[in-house]
């Protein structure tokens, strides 16, 4: 069980401090000098993190909503540098997405290991409710859901020293509470009703509750003030699962709705974890750039926690974040890069890659083509609540670059595809190939508000592949195209903050996608990419 022993003034020491001292350092530990590390530790669309630790290894989750595989995992030694392992819901029999709306899907998952199999619990927002999956190895292959019969958000699961599970989870609207039962893990039934454990400090939306067991006391540690700029972490313990939970006066632990000019927003969302080094947060937060406007989505971030003298955690010291802070004082332990070109010439793709909901059987192939990945355009377009054929990544820099090969050659003036910037079914910028005139033709688009953006922009071009790329600057997109023959052109720019979440609402982030599409009608030809390339660029 997660525990602490350091009181009084030594609990301001971590472990590795206190053995530095006599020049003893346990296996496991540096005694160099401390290394930085950046946060955001998860860039991009990573929101809602969840935690957990065995042995030297530990685990975390993220929230996926309408994006299929679901609640990507990762795998780190050092909790600095993660590595993807794979997805927890990855067939349709766990995660049905057909039609789910924009940031519907998988909302807030929690990530628990107990005697030795690994919990997944979280929600299947407005067409399943509270389910969790369990696995032995966290790569997979995870089991299929046992539902819970509640429909609230942000469930979680606590294992209590005398192997009692407990099932917390936020219970009504707006200034709702924190509701709690004991739950059967292998039948997912409860037992009896929630009872409500805590409201929190008074803020809107007290939610994403974990609970924990620390030095005897149990804590119950919550979001609240919504999950924007007003977001905020509290904490309260009691000497009872149930309570009463007391508050912690210095309530918030971490927050930057103080601290309009950081880089860093909307800090909430957090889970904790015992390390050789002490105590560490993850918690989410945002970027905003041109003012308020962040269009990667919510990112995970990494903050260290000591307890007070009084058995309190006190998060960096303040409560506070920043982009560079000192590393834990654990093996460093990076793993290899990606390359940064998709060849496609795997049997699958890779764990970058996700589809829009469920994909349809037929829709793409790695096989048809050796070497490239065919997409074969349905009549799904990119403006509906469906699945088209589209297969996309997270954009995880400010500035970057995305370029792809496009062998395509329309039949129909209804066919295109090409590559995609999407926020969501009504916000999207598109550069691809069409007929038009009766004549193949690069074009620039911009959907705005669901609408499309006058003038779209044209161009005649010739046979032959064409390859089609993005550069992102923190505030603005450049599209450019260049024909079989001849140099790249530019086609077309677009800001940022039109794909914001402050415009264009929701909890995601951008992806760059590939895509085709036969508007309304199956397409004649099918769309073949060679390779996909995603480059950061120097900041």
């Amino acid at each position: 069980m997660n525990s602490f022993k350091p009181a009084g003034r030594l609990a301001r020491w971590t472990i590795a401090g206190l053995f530095a001292l006599v020049g003893l350092l346990p296996v496991g530990l540096s005694a160099g000098p401390a290394k930085t590390f950046q946060n955001p530790i998860l860039s991009g669309f990573y929101p809602d993190p969840s935690i957990c630790r065995v042995g030297d290894d530990y685990y975390l989750v993220n929230s996926s909503f309408e994006f299929f595989p679901g609640v990507p995992i990762f795998h780190s030694r050092d909790l600095v540098h993660w590595q993807q392992l794979g997805y927890c819901l990855t067939r349709k029999s766990q995660l049905n997405l057909d039609h789910a709306r924009a940031s519907g899907g998988i909302y807030a998952p929690t990530l628990r290991y107990h005697n030795g199999t690994f919990y997944l619990i979280t929600t299947l927002v407005d067409t399943g409710g509270n389910f969790f999956v369990t696995a032995t190895n966290p790569a997979g292959p995870w089991s299929e859901p046992v539902w819970v019969d509640h429909a609230g958000i942000d469930p979680s699961l606590f294992f209590d020293e005398d192997g009692t599970a407990y099932y917390d989870r936020h219970e009504g609207m707006g200034d709702g509470f924190i509701g709690q039962a004991k739950i059967n893990v292998q039948t997912g039934q409860l037992d009896g009703n929630l009872k409500e454990v805590w409201r929190g400090t008074g803020g809107v939306w007290p939610e994403g509750p974990h609970l924990y067991k620390i030095n005897g006391k149990y804590f119950i540690l919550i979001a609240e003030g919504g999950t924007s700029y007003g977001h905020m972490v509290t904490i309260a313990r009691s000497d009872s699962p149930w309570g009463p939970f007391v508050p912690n006066p210095k309530n918030p632990i971490l927050t930057h709705r103080d601290r309009p000019d950081s880089p860093l927003q909307a800090l909430g969302h957090a889970d904790l974890v015992e390390t050789p080094d002490g105590w560490w947060l993850v918690c989410l937060g945002i970027r905003p750039q041109g003012g308020k406007f962040h269009h990667l989505g919510r990112e995970t971030y990494l903050a260290p926690v000591i307890w007070s003298e009084d058995g309190w955690p006190v998060v960096n010291g303040n409560g506070t974040l920043e982009t560079n802070m000192t590393a834990p004082r654990l093996p460093s332990h990076p793993w290899k890069k990606e390359p940064a070109r998709d060849e496609f010439n795997q049997p699958d793709l890779g764990l970058q890659w996700n589809f829009l909901r469920n994909p349809y059987a037929g829709d793409f192939s790695l096989t048809e083509r050796p070497g490239w990945l065919r997409l074969n355009g349905s009549a799904v377009t990119l403006n509906d609540q469906d699945s088209p054929a589209f297969v996309g990544r997270r954009q995880t820099d400010l500035a970057c670059r995305a370029s792809t090969r496009l062998s395509f050659n329309p039949q129909q003036e209804s066919e295109e595809a090409g590559l995609v910037l999407r926020g969501n079914e009504k916000n999207h910028y598109e550069i691809g190939i069409t007929l038009k005139d009766g004549k193949r033709q690069v074009f620039f688009r911009k959907t705005l508000n669901g609408k499309i953006v006058e003038p779209v922009q044209y161009e005649e071009i010739g046979s032959g592949d064409v390859i089609l790329s993005v550069k992102a600057s923190p505030l603005a997109y450049e599209f450019f195209y260049q024909p079989a023959k001849g140099p790249a052109k530019k086609l077309g720019p677009a800001l940022t903050r039109d794909l914001s979440s402050e415009k264009v609402g929701g909890f995601t982030g951008v992806f760059v996608g590939l895509y085709a599409t036969g508007n309304g009608q199956k397409s004649a030809r099918p769309a073949d990419f060679d390779w996909f390339e995603y480059r950061p660029l120097e900041k």
